[in-house]
């Protein structure tokens, strides 16, 4: 039976774009009629026939309107520039640009050993506000499935020798055509086997296929450095959610190819900074000749992965440098003789197997085996609670022992997740486009993740990215705990991937918790505007000030703007926007 928010949906939006358009015009005459009506009354006997719930109302439009005059005002004070002309097109140079990954700038500022490569926002100051535009090839992406497995060349900054000296583990057979690359990942025409991997890998932690992870309470992957995505691509097809993260690579990039895929990917790296997730975050990390080296600044690397594994949760190295003589079964173990043998003793990891160049280690379950380790160990970190990390230097101790979420993962039920019930969802009235035009959606302010866990219930074929704003409720392990891609970011500043990336960006009540921030509102539209595809949807839900001004923002950026009333009789609107293909 379909939910009552999807039956909004196809009253918003129809099952015709031609229908769609006619009724949400008809709703907006009548949101205007509502507005504008009393002006337009017969002014003799206004006053004798006007209802106390008339009179409430015009108290309530004040009272917004005074709302909208305060965020104008405020707007002005920080730079918002509101009510101005529509913003510039960027330059051609700016066409892949990512902001705070500025690597020239870093050098200069003293950034080395890598660190050139990490994030840096503190450069942004001053920087000019334009609209990053497509390239002049850039093509409308095929909708999924077919756009998992070809897109346009046009769309993303790789060279045909880039693509063909690629290194990454799962060497496929990609065709290169005129002005198409093809990723053959379901039809068998792969040179080393992504399922072969796959299975070769549940085989080891002792499962019968890879289709057993879940059982094996496997549901969430972190992939570093994941080539072109293909290994992704493939456990998505297995309900397994594997998030890519890779470094800003200025051409080439993983992250940008896997977004253009379909798959869920971002850029990051932990040379000198924690990733945005919170201790105890994954079922599984996994490295297939990633390029760390993990034993260099005393195992800092290795350490980060321990703090984002959950207990019990697996460490999978795929590598030459792991390669010895014959093999080993999950029954007959080698002893693996390499720098990272005593760090893994030390983070209480147990080496489960050992086959050709693939080692996988578990980390421990049982909280008390830190304090049975030898003398001079790595040391625990002495936290407080369940704090979010968000960019945080690397800390030189093991973190997470003294969370409530210390809970193995095998030992996790699944009455352990929130009912539909105890979901906060957007809100029933929440309209979204058609489904079929949309794969990448990003919840800005995802609360629970009740998006995402409507989409599913729909059968939608899009994966969402559901972010928790910084400086709010620690809601991310909750959320990737129901195995969903999730981070935490502070709006404030840009988010940590390529221009147009996401068909769908959704956010309820993310203005105005912003208000009350240092961010500058025109340059979070900015930034909505550079990592939304041409001809993709915005859905903001808020009360009516924070919404009124946010038109006027929609303006200045050049998209199709539409606001809603909900006539429930309460403060919130929507506004409905679709990013315009601008070819110049």
């Amino acid at each position: 039976m379909r939910s009552f928010w999807f039956n909004k949906l196809s009253v918003i939006f129809g099952p015709k774009p031609p229908l769609s358009w006619l009724i949400l015009s008809i709703i907006s005459i009548l949101a205007l009629i509502a507005l504008f009506g009393s002006s337009s009354s017969n002014a003799i006997d206004s006053e004798s026939r006007r209802p106390v719930s008339f009179i409430y109302t015009n108290y309530r439009r004040i009272k917004e309107q005074a709302a909208v005059d305060y965020l104008e005002l405020r707007s002005v004070s920080i730079g918002g520039g509101i009510r101005q002309k529509e913003l510039g097109l960027c330059g051609k140079e700016r066409e892949n640009f990512v902001p705070c990954h500025n690597v020239s700038a870093n050098l200069l500022s003293g950034f080395k050993e890598g660190e050139e490569l990490d994030r840096h926002c503190e450069f942004l100051m001053g920087a000019e506000r334009c609209l990053v535009r497509p390239p002049k090839e850039y093509k409308i992406p095929l909708r999924w499935p077919s756009g998992r497995d070809v897109i346009w060349t046009g769309n993303v900054k790789i060279t045909k020798d880039q693509f063909l000296s690629s290194g990454s583990m799962t060497k496929r057979l990609m065709l290169l055509e005129e002005n198409q690359i093809a990723f053959h990942s379901e039809d068998g025409l792969i040179f080393d086997g992504v399922k072969d991997y796959s299975r070769q890998l549940a085989e080891m932690i002792g499962l019968g296929s890879d289709t057993e992870f879940p059982q094996a309470g496997v549901r969430t992957i972190l992939d570093i450095n994941c080539g072109f995505g293909s290994f992704g691509a493939h456990l998505l097809s297995l309900k397994i959610m594997m998030i890519c993260i890779a470094a800003y690579e200025a051409t080439g990039s993983q992250v940008q190819l896997s977004l253009e895929r379909g798959l869920p990917a971002m850029i990051g790296n932990f040379i000198a900074r924690q990733l945005p997730y919170p201790s105890l975050s994954y079922d599984m990390v996994h490295c297939a000749q990633c390029g760390i080296i993990w034993d260099e600044k005393n195992g800092m690397s290795l350490l980060e992965v321990d703090r984002v594994l959950k207990p019990g949760g697996y460490f999978v190295l795929t590598s030459p440098t792991s390669r010895q003589q014959g093999s080993s079964s999950r029954g007959k173990k080698k002893i693996l003789v390499n720098p990272i043998e005593e760090l893994t003793q030390q983070l209480c990891w147990t080496l489960l197997a050992q086959q050709d160049e693939t080692c996988i280690w578990q980390k421990t379950a049982d909280v008390d085996c830190y304090a049975s380790r030898k003398k001079h160990a790595i040391e625990l970190c002495k936290e407080g609670g369940d704090a979010q990390s968000y960019y945080h230097p690397l800390v030189p101790c093991i973190s997470g022992t003294s969370s409530k979420r210390w809970i193995a993962i095998q030992n996790r039920s699944s009455g352990s997740e929130l009912s539909s019930d105890e979901i906060k969802r957007p809100g029933d009235e929440d309209p979204l486009p058609p489904f079929n035009m949309i794969r990448n959606v990003m919840d800005m302010s995802a609360n629970y993740g009740g998006l995402n866990a409507a989409l599913l219930e729909e059968k939608k074929s899009v994966w969402v990215m559901n972010v928790v704003p910084a400086r709010t409720s620690n809601v991310l392990p909750l959320i990737l705990n129901r195995g969903f891609a999730g981070a935490v970011h502070d709006w404030c500043e840009p988010f940590p991937t390529y221009p147009r990336t996401y068909d769908m960006l959704h956010a309820n009540g993310l203005l105005s918790l912003l208000t009350s921030e240092r961010c500058s509102m025109i340059d979070l539209f900015l930034e909505m505007d550079r990592i939304l595809r041409p001809e993709g949807w915005v859905i903001l839900s808020d009360i009516m000030g924070a919404i009124e001004m946010a038109r006027t923002l929609a303006t200045q950026v050049r998209w199709e703007a539409r606001v809603i009333d909900l006539q429930n009789g309460s403060d919130q609107r929507l506004l409905v926007c679709q990013k315009p293909f601008v070819k110049k």
